[in-house]
């Protein structure tokens, strides 16, 4: 199956790499908003996005690299009337507004389009479906980390001041172990996560009002207990190039007639590369959208909505031989 990228960021890069070791699939070119010319890949044609926008590329599922806040609310319906897509939209509140979006334009073209595929929405979405469903009577709790959120690094080196941030995002111990206990805790946020910043300072920048700028911004800070380290860039190049993360879907319930018996369920990663792991989900959700599309599948589509066997490369014969 021949594979197109659009955008060749993190993401972009860590698809690059997934698709080259599938063994089923072609990666026929990364699109690029940029000068193709100052775009270095792993091997791969690079083109202009406006070669895409014609909609004639021999592409059977075009990845979709762009960002949640701007670029994938109106590149994934535009594309949808061109190309089987794929994207990984990751605000959860505003999926249900991208689905009809995308839905419309993807059913209207005759096309196949998945949406918010990676590891949250995505692997973490079907764990809580699979245990919500097993476990009806039931709690779901979700812990993010520790990893480096990269929005929120982004929104400090927004801060006056900032040359330079990392932000890493972390679990309570102590919430995480009363919920494998069955304790079934009503956590408020501040319980679940706190956030810890490393930044690097402009020299003579007032670094008390840099912490309080941190530590009170709204919908990103001022709701967890915070801690601000001001290091050198030497020491945050060396200790915090990567982009780790990870977490934990936890379900706790209970069967019986008398709700007797207490159950645990936890589905959990830790990730060396958030980009890279995301696109290598992304990358097995475009052979399923193949998959889906050659049996006559059109409209838009979640990781609800795609058989298990449809993600891998082996044949039915082998999966029931070798996984079940």
């Amino acid at each position: 199956m021949k594979i197109a990228i659009y955008g060749y960021g993190n993401l972009g890069k860590g698809v690059e790499c997934a698709v080259n070791a599938a063994p089923d699939m072609e990666l026929v070119g990364v699109y690029t908003r940029r000068d193709p010319d100052t775009v270095k890949t792993n091997g791969t044609p690079v083109f202009s996005a406006k070669v895409l926008q014609q909609g004639n590329q021999d592409v059977d599922v075009l990845i979709l690299c762009g960002g949640s806040a701007t670029d994938l609310p109106t590149m994934t319906p535009e594309f949808a009337k061109k190309y089987n897509v794929i994207d990984s939209f990751d605000t959860h509140a505003k999926i249900p507004a991208h689905f009809d979006a995308v839905h419309k334009a993807a059913e209207e073209s005759g096309h196949i389009a998945l949406i918010s595929a990676g590891w949250d929405p995505g692997m973490f979405s079907l764990n809580r479906l699979y245990a919500s469903a097993v476990l009806p009577n039931g709690t779901d709790y979700t812990f993010w980390g520790k990893g480096v959120s990269q929005g929120h690094s982004d929104a400090i080196r927004r801060i006056d001041g900032v040359l330079d941030a990392r932000q890493y995002t972390v679990p309570v111990e102590a919430a995480m172990e009363s919920v494998r206990r069955g304790e079934n805790p009503d956590l408020t946020t501040r319980q679940k996560h706190t956030r810890e910043c490393f930044v690097v300072a402009k020299e003579g920048a007032d670094l008390a009002k840099i912490e309080n700028e941190i530590k009170t911004m709204p919908n990103y800070f001022a709701d967890y207990d915070t801690t601000v380290h001001f290091i050198s860039m030497e020491e945050l190049k060396q200790n915090h190039a990567g982009l780790p993360h990870g977490g934990s879907v936890i379900r706790t319930g209970t069967t019986g007639w008398n709700n007797e018996h207490k159950h645990v369920v936890e589905y959990k990663l830790t990730l060396d590369s958030n980009p890279e792991f995301t696109a290598s989900v992304i990358t097995a959700y475009a052979r399923a959208l193949y998959k889906m599309h050659s049996r006559g599948t059109k409209g838009c589509v979640t990781v609800f909505d795609v058989a298990p066997a449809d993600l891998s490369s082996l044949s039915p014969e082998e999966l029931r031989a070798k996984m079940l």
